[in-house]
């Protein structure tokens, strides 16, 4: 079936792009993007989930990576990205040394009004400010008019099927692929109700060999997280949050069998909601990407 979607963008020998969710770390993504580019490298399809399904729609719809480089850090400096950040006002009543996203979210819901929201609803954030970022981002356009085929991971809420949408509104699609459960609600498509992919697929390294065809290699990125070994959890939320670190590191190491080629940045201790060094973590992608290619063009040159 998959195959079949492909047919229309099929080269002869090429490959398939599997971008990663880590949030502020899927920055990487930019920087493998270029290097590709510079090798005259294009995919013949992009498999991404959570931050890796935004950067991989917005190269699908457009594939030109200093135009994406310029149109993410444009966005980062602007009032709509303002908007998705959960406010946190004081730190004082919890002791937090890990800086982990549990711990960060943790902080936001003690803040008054969040609190209460958070005691009360599913989510402290308002998913309709993530969908519209979305389509913005992606030109409001379908997966029918990308340029490079696309596929994004989700997972639906509550079954925790994991789903990989390929037809419909890119946007609604991506925005499902990041919505963070307890940050935002689950995002409505087609009757179901879906949330961040990498929940289930954080490197999609299994569902690009999926839509592969016979001999065709995955490459795939991780920009995974891991626990960091020199900061230990100070409390409960900060045990649960290294225990679910260690759990996706070890779900990444399965994944990551179905990669012919893995590309990993090195951006495992950078927060997932940091985005203030964007030039650090796309030249962490340049420098991994580059490290890979003479890997990457012995395999596709077969």
């Amino acid at each position: 079936m998959f195959a079949n979607l492909i047919g229309r963008f099929r080269k002869s020998d090429d490959f398939i792009l599997a971008l990663g969710g880590g949030g502020g770390r899927g920055l990487a993504h930019l920087g493998v993007l270029e290097v590709l580019e510079e090798h005259k490298l294009t995919p013949s399809a992009i498999v991404g989930s959570s931050i890796g399904a935004l950067f991989g729609a917005m190269y699908a719809i457009n594939p030109d990576a200093k135009k994406l480089r310029s149109d993410v850090e444009e966005f980062l400096e602007s009032d709509a990205f303002a908007e998705l950040k959960v406010p946190i006002l004081d730190d004082t009543d919890i002791e937090v040394s890990d800086e982990s996203w549990l711990s960060w979210l943790a902080n936001a819901a003690r803040q008054s009004i969040l609190y209460t929201r958070a005691a009360t609803d599913i989510a402290i954030a308002d998913v309709n400010v993530l969908i519209h970022m979305s389509d913005q981002l992606c030109s409001g356009k379908s997966f029918s008019e990308t340029k490079i085929p696309l596929y994004i991971t989700s997972v639906e809420f509550p079954t925790g099927d994991c789903h990989l949408f390929s037809k419909g509104e890119i946007g609604r699609a991506v925005a499902a692929s990041m919505s963070v459960p307890g940050v935002f609600d689950p995002v409505e498509i087609d009757g179901g109700r879906y949330v961040d992919g990498g929940l289930a697929s954080e490197l999609p390294a299994r569902e690009a060999k999926m839509i592969a065809r016979m001999g065709q290699p995955v490459v795939a990125v991780n920009v995974g997280a891991r626990p960091h070994p020199g900061k230990e959890p100070t409390h409960v939320i900060g045990m649960i949050d290294w225990a679910t670190r260690v759990k996706a590191l070890y779900l990444r190491q399965y994944e990551k069998g179905y990669a012919d080629v893995l590309v990993e940045p090195l951006v495992g201790f950078t927060q997932w909601h940091d985005f203030s060094n964007p030039d650090q973590e796309i030249n962490r992608g340049r420098d991994a990407a580059l490290e890979k290619m003479p890997e990457l063009l012995k395999l596709i040159s077969r």
